[in-house]
């Protein structure tokens, strides 16, 4: 089966995961899916492929004769798509022979995939596209990695020719939730070093990423008769409005890019009575990070002196590191990405990821793991799409870095 056949089953799943429950998997819908690759990986003939009771899908092809002293490379892709748009009910359609105008998505909502608003779609001009009607995401992160692991190891286990060392293959849930490293076992996993699948345009190979921290802000006020609130009543809706004016205007995700770093409102909810507001913190420099988290305390201390102890409480946890600090000094991880691209005609790129992924964590978690391409498109929305040359190509990559024993 072909990887983009594969992606479309796949996207057929509901598999939104949800921060707000505390299971893991965060929803049922990971767990049919999840079991469903699991079999399918059996049929392939991956004699150990299972799902654990968290929803984890682990599976090994043996090394070939020989090459046993090899390291043994893992891939790995999260089952788990973004909240941030609908997942369920996705209606994909193929786009053949991509002629480089507008795509209209839904005539009835007047929705259409213009590279006049993204530009990087011409790229593919004579490819065939996939794209959803517009009331949905298209699931490309990551069930395309998915689907591109999954057709690697039928084209390795079909393929008796090919050489390789041990290939160990790995499926999360909750990535998007910032859970799918939670619980994966390292050691069961058995791979030296490994490479999540959950990228952009084919020649990325992503090896640096935010450093982050999530800040959850509740703002105590004292609601009282608006007829006789002068001097009583304390409005924590608009007290939260003073929190984050003295927050940087500049620094946010609509006025950065690159390596700046950014405070990020996520979320405000709640009345006089009770406010509360979500924030992530990002930045590619653990020390300006930790300066943003400062600037969160000064913040909240300014606050509770001029309305009383206790208005306002705030908590700051880290969520994951820039894997750089450990992949620089290991490269020939890198390089063994970037020889793959080289071979099918890709100049490798790299550039550090304004977001993580399962890798971040696992690199110090013990397991080293960059992040390269699927060929998916606009993530997390609505005008998301993928190339279907793309895909195919990609599975024909990480063949080759199967096979590549140079190492």
């Amino acid at each position: 089966m072909k990887a983009h056949e594969r992606f479309l089953k796949y996207v057929t799943y509901d598999t939104t995961s949800d921060g707000t429950k505390k299971t893991c998997p965060s929803t049922e819908g990971q767990l049919v899916l999840s079991k469903d690759i699991a079999d399918e990986m059996k049929a392939l003939g991956i004699s150990d492929a299972h799902m654990d009771e968290h929803g984890y899908v682990y599976g090994h092809i043996p090394a070939s004769e020989g090459c046993e002293a090899y390291d043994p490379i893992g891939f790995i892709a999260h089952v788990d798509t973004s909240d941030a748009v609908s997942g369920k009910a996705i209606k994909a359609r193929i786009v053949k022979d991509y002629d480089g105008g507008d795509i209209l998505l839904n005539s009835e909502l007047n929705l259409v995939l213009s590279p006049v608003q993204y530009q990087e779609i011409l790229k593919y001009k004579g490819h065939d596209l996939i794209v959803t009607d517009g009331t949905t995401l298209l699931g490309a992160d990551d069930k395309a990695g998915v689907a591109e692991i999954m057709t690697c190891a039928e084209m390795l286990l079909q393929d008796k020719t090919k050489k390789h060392g041990k290939i160990c293959i790995g499926f999360t849930p909750d990535e998007e939730i910032g859970r799918g490293a939670d619980l994966f076992d390292i050691k069961k996993f058995g791979a030296s070093y490994a490479y999540t699948v959950d990228g952009g345009p084919l020649g990325d190979v992503e090896y640096e990423n935010f450093n982050a921290a999530g800040a959850n802000v509740k703002i105590n006020g004292l609601s009282v008769h608006p007829g006789g609130a002068k001097n009583v009543m304390k409005n924590a809706i608009l007290i939260a409005y003073e929190f984050n004016a003295l927050l940087p205007a500049c620094e946010t995700p609509s006025h950065t890019e690159g390596r700046e770093g950014f405070y990020h409102l996520c979320e405000i909810r709640g009345n006089e009575e009770l406010t509360t507001l979500h924030y992530i913190l990002r930045d590619h420099d653990s020390n300006k990070l930790d300066a943003k988290k400062t600037r969160m305390h000064l913040a909240s201390d300014y606050i509770n002196r001029i309305y009383g102890a206790g208005t306002v409480d705030l908590s700051i946890h880290d969520s994951y590191r820039n894997m750089g600090e450990m992949l620089k000094p290991n490269m020939y991880i890198v390089e063994r990405a970037n020889r793959a691209y080289a071979a099918f005609g890709y100049t490798p790129t790299s550039h550090a990821i304004r977001g993580g992924t399962d890798g971040a964590r696992l690199s110090y978690m013990g397991l080293l793991c960059p992040n390269i391409a699927t060929g998916g498109h606009n993530a997390h929305g609505r005008f998301e799409y993928a190339s279907i040359n793309e895909m195919e190509k990609m599975a024909s990559i990480l063949v080759y870095m199967a096979c590549d024993i140079s190492r």
